[in-house]
């Protein structure tokens, strides 16, 4: 029998082995990688060619939400499930924005995450019961509120998204350049279309935003909030 590869994008190291442990036990599933954050994940996908990655959102350097697009664009076939503390409408609207074919809950039990991964590895979508319930009684799609959110979303470019998260992690202009691999007036001009689009004019705006929204876990950076 032919196992489902499974790549694990998970920057808390106790987290990754309780994933890899937990699937290990499944006669069915490889665990073929694990990734601390979303650039060395979108590396490992490129080579490993994962059938599933379990992605958690908050990570450094790039969060799982834009490596999730970056995955998709170069894998369009791999299948993204979405791993977070959190189960705001804004993260899961995010996340399958992103598209990813499923939302789990960190609480979930190990059951419901094996059952996930055999789930979208069959072409279908999975969300942690807790989301499912409460995206049915969001329903009729056009009226509820994940619809509001889609209306209200400002789209970013993938390398603005990269500039928020290291704006948002602290990073000075000449460290995010050289992260990039980009000039410092590029950051710059970054910085300022980010501003422009999202109606923000400092720092700890665009921290606050980048929080909200998944990119950053709310310790990162709490002293300038």
């Amino acid at each position: 029998m032919k196992r489902i590869t499974v790549l694990l994008a998970e920057d808390h190291t106790i987290v990754r082995e309780g994933f890899r442990r937990m699937l290990e036990l499944e006669g069915d599933m490889e665990v073929v990688g694990e990734a601390q954050n979303g650039r060395e994940a979108l590396a490992m996908v490129k080579k490993l060619r994962p059938a599933v990655v379990l992605m958690d959102i908050a990570m450094p350097l790039l969060n799982g939400l834009e490596a999730t697009r970056q995955v998709l664009k170069e894998l369009p076939d791999t299948k993204v499930l979405v791993l977070s503390a959190h189960s705001d409408d804004a993260y899961v609207k995010n996340a399958t924005d992103s598209g990813a074919v499923g939302f789990l809950l960190k609480q979930t039990s190990s059951h419901e995450v094996c059952r996930a991964i055999r789930e979208v590895q069959k072409g279908k979508t999975f969300f942690s019961p807790s989301v499912s319930r409460r995206l049915d009684h969001l329903n009729p799609p056009s009226a509820g509120r994940l619809g509001k959110l889609a209306r209200k979303a400002v789209q970013l470019t993938s390398r603005e998204m990269e500039v928020l998260q290291l704006i948002a992690e602290g990073k000075a202009n000449k460290e995010t350049a050289a992260e990039l691999g980009i000039g410092m007036k590029t950051v710059e001009k970054h910085r300022e279309h980010l501003m422009q689009k999202l109606g923000i004019h400092d720092t700890a705006g665009l921290t606050r935003y980048a929080i909200s929204a998944g990119i950053i876990e709310s310790s990162v950076q709490l002293t300038i909030l």
